[in-house]
């Protein structure tokens, strides 16, 4: 069995997720976006051992708190290769369009992911999908065995993620989301960067953005 901990961080509220392996107390942290000592504490509170730290994208509300976790645990960072260069890069990874937000700035990622469609971690079997659009190296972890997937901004409850920014594609993300998203089955949980939970089921019936693709 496998625990969830969801935690919204930062002026954007974005997801942070600590997956937990129940019988192991193992752990991995996906896009921890903000307020690196309160994610460091509430980490610390759980009483796991953090094995790694998976980037959905490299955005700059996914990626705030990326030193402060890697630091605090001593685990690497993963993200595609394609957005290797983001994390040290407010250009790129957003947070330099904004006057009123600091320079998000970390150093890179231990590994680069590229054409792999699957990691195990620890007791963790992720399949990895590559579902560009809304970011280019955007990542979906899928824990198939668990019915649950980290589907970073490519896809919210009955929405869509922006693709106005550097690297953005809307038939691009609308391709990901049909090729990737909506082909798994049907009541796998799908764990976004904002808001609520959804699933493949929910969206192909629901999102106003897929009907009719």
């Amino acid at each position: 069995m496998i625990t969830i901990q969801t935690y919204p961080l930062g002026p954007i509220q974005t997801n942070c997720y600590v997956l937990i392996d129940d019988a192991t107390k193992k752990a991995i942290v996906v896009d921890p976006g903000d307020e690196g000592d309160k994610i460091v504490q509430l980490i610390k509170d759980l009483n796991v051992e953090v094995e790694a730290v998976l980037l959905t994208h490299a955005h700059f509300d996914h990626i705030g708190a990326v030193d402060a976790v890697r630091d605090a645990f001593d685990v690497p960072v993963y993200i595609h290769e394609i957005e290797k260069e983001w994390l040290g890069n407010p250009a790129l990874n957003g947070s330099g369009k904004y006057a009123q937000l600091p320079d998000v700035i970390n150093r890179e990622a231990d590994y680069h992911l590229t054409d792999e469609t699957e990691l195990n971690i620890g007791p963790f079997h992720f399949k990895l999908y590559h579902t560009p659009g809304h970011s280019p190296g955007s990542v979906t972890y899928h824990l198939e065995n668990h019915d649950v997937a980290f589907v970073g901004d490519v896809i919210f409850r009955q929405s869509i993620g922006r693709t106005d920014l550097v690297g953005g594609s809307m038939e691009t993300l609308l391709k990901s989301i049909h090729e990737h998203i909506l082909t798994m089955d049907e009541t796998t949980i799908l764990y976004p960067g904002h808001g609520p939970v959804t699933t493949p089921e929910m969206e192909q019936d629901d999102n106003p953005f897929l009907n009719g693709f």
